[in-house]
Formats: structure tokens, sequence, C-alpha cells
């Protein structure tokens, strides 16, 4: 059974603000996403970001990958068809 409580809108500023009761149990700081639907307000917890990913652990995993050296990472021009974008100058 869901509870039903009483909050109060105040002024912050030059924004509003809705004071939400403690026993919701949300944490300050807490981002939320609010949406307005025919004059009903939902909220609800945002997406957190997206999870940095740490690589470091992946290093040695495939042993037949060996890192490039800076000479190796340098790649020649490959041709490029200028023409197909009819841009005369692109060329020069």
């Amino acid at each position: 059974m869901s509870e039903e409580y009483r909050a109060k809108v105040f002024k912050s500023g030059n924004s509003l603000a809705l004071r939400l009761p403690k026993a919701l149990g949300l944490k300050e700081g807490a981002e939320m996403t609010v949406r307005e639907e025919h004059g009903r307000y939902t909220f609800e917890p945002a997406d957190r970001a997206p999870r940095k990913i740490d690589v470091s652990k992946f290093a040695g995993k495939v042993p037949w990958l060996e890192p490039r050296t800076y000479e190796e990472g340098e790649f020649d021009d490959s041709p490029r068809d200028w023409h197909l974008l009819g841009r005369d100058d692109a060329a020069e």
C-alpha cells in the first residue's frame, strides 16, 4: 500500500523548490527526474552517469597483442577522393 505525504513549495533564490518529507528516504544531493503530464507531477531518481572503466587490469590478458611503438603508430595519408565532395579546392 502506498503512503501519501504533503509537501510545501517555497521560493529559493529565483527558483521554486519542493520540500519533501524525510520519511521518503531520499538522500541530500540526490538527483531526481521530474515529469509533468497533464498537470500531474512524478519524480524518480535520475539515471546515474555511466561509470568509467578501469582498463589497467586488462594488461596482459591478450599476450599476443604487443604495444605499438611511436614509429609504428605513424600512418601514411590514405588517398582521398576529394572531388566526390564537389570541392575543387579540397585537394590543394
